[in-house]
């Protein structure tokens, strides 16, 4: 079901999205006809993998495992990372010279745990629970049809992430009350079900500690953070806008509603 509602508005989003950011952002290099090329001469320079290169595959794949299956065995997704870096510089890959060197990683790692524990303190000192319930009560008491208190709630959903740190924050933290509110105004309830975590993936990188991926990307050094809260901003209303308005459409004819 959640893939035949989403797959016609993210193959829309898919299709767009690189299109706005490459007219708002351009590439200062916009053709590479030679980068096959070159590739295939530095890769056929290099020669057959070295010891080194399996090593790091190999604790690659086991990390990529450990993450995976973590849960079935305990492991935490930290361990699993502290786990694949220790065996790492035990081989030689890396010295701790290495990771003290990798300033960006450093700067994400302090900048998303600040502001991981900053959007944990609010929700522990009631700030996202009343600012939900204040939003569910004026919705509630405007008397609305379902259409209108299902967008409100949405572009609400929207505007709240800049409060988190996490997406899975904010869904544990608003989902079961925004999904509760839209049911009680009338909306139908696998609609309501499906849209907020899908709603849910298309902030991830409207900040730079929108989510985890974005805070890596921010800390790569490529772009600063003005760059990053109006493209990201710009992107998110877009993918809201197209999933709000293809998706309506589609999830219309499919018989969600």
């Amino acid at each position: 079901t959640w893939f035949k509602a989403g797959i016609v508005p993210g193959l829309a989003g898919l299709a767009l999205t690189p299109y706005i950011v490459y007219k708002l952002n351009p590439p200062e290099i916009k053709d590479t006809p030679d980068a096959p090329k070159v590739a295939a001469k530095k890769i056929e320079e290099m020669g057959p993998m070295k010891k080194i290169e399996w090593m790091v595959a190999g604790t690659m794949l086991l990390t990529m495992l450990l993450w995976i299956f973590g849960d079935k065995i305990g492991m935490a997704g930290a361990t699993a990372a502290m786990v694949g870096i220790t065996m790492q510089m035990l081989g030689g890959v890396l010295t701790w010279q290495d990771l003290l060197s990798e300033k960006g990683a450093w700067d994400t790692l302090i900048w998303f745990a600040v502001l991981v524990a900053m959007s944990a303190q609010l929700k522990e000192f009631g700030l996202i629970g009343a600012l939900s319930a204040k939003v569910n009560a004026g919705l509630t008491a405007m008397n609305l049809g379902w259409p209108a208190v299902f967008i409100s709630l949405h572009v609400a959903y929207f505007l709240l992430h800049y409060l988190f740190a996490s997406q899975t924050a904010q869904l544990a933290a608003l989902g079961s009350a925004f999904l509760a509110t839209m049911i009680g105004a009338g909306t139908p309830p696998i609609l309501a079900a499906l849209t907020i975590p899908f709603h849910t993936n298309l902030f991830g990188g409207m900040t730079h500690y929108a989510s985890g991926q974005s805070a890596v990307f921010y800390g790569s050094g490529y772009y600063d953070m003005g760059t990053t809260f109006k493209i990201g901003g710009i992107v998110g209303v877009t993918n809201l806008l197209i999933w709000g308005i293809v998706g309506g459409f589609w999830w219309k004819i499919i018989g969600l509603y």
